[in-house]
C-alpha cells in the first residue's frame, strides 16, 4: 500500500495522463469540476483506478461529496485524514 504522499504523487500522475492536466496545476484544494471541467463520472473513473484502498463497502453518497483532490486523498485514505 502506498503512503498519502505516495497516493497524492500517483493521483496527479493519473490527472495528467488521463486528463491532460498540467501536474504543476494540481494541488490538494484543486476542485476536480471547478478546476479542471471533471464531471462525475470522470471523478468517479478516477476513485475506481484506485479501489484497492477502498473501504470494501462503498456507499454511493461518498462519490457525491468527493469536490477536491484532498476530499479524494480523504476518501483513499481516511486513516490519514488531513484537516
Amino acid at each position: 500500500m502506498m503512503t498519502r504522499d505516495e497516493l497524492y504523487e500517483s493521483l496527479k500522475e493519473a490527472l495528467a495522463s488521463d486528463f491532460g492536466i498540467d501536474k504543476e496545476k494540481i494541488s490538494l484544494d484543486s476542485n476536480l469540476v471547478e478546476d479542471f471541467d471533471l464531471d462525475s463520472i470522470d471523478a468517479a473513473d478516477l476513485i475506481v483506478k484506485y479501489k484497492e484502498y477502498l473501504p470494501s463497502k462503498v456507499d454511493a453518497g461518498m462519490f457525491r461529496s468527493i469536490r477536491t483532490v484532498r476530499d479524494v486523498l480523504d476518501l483513499l485514505c481516511p486513516e490519514n485524514k488531513q484537516a
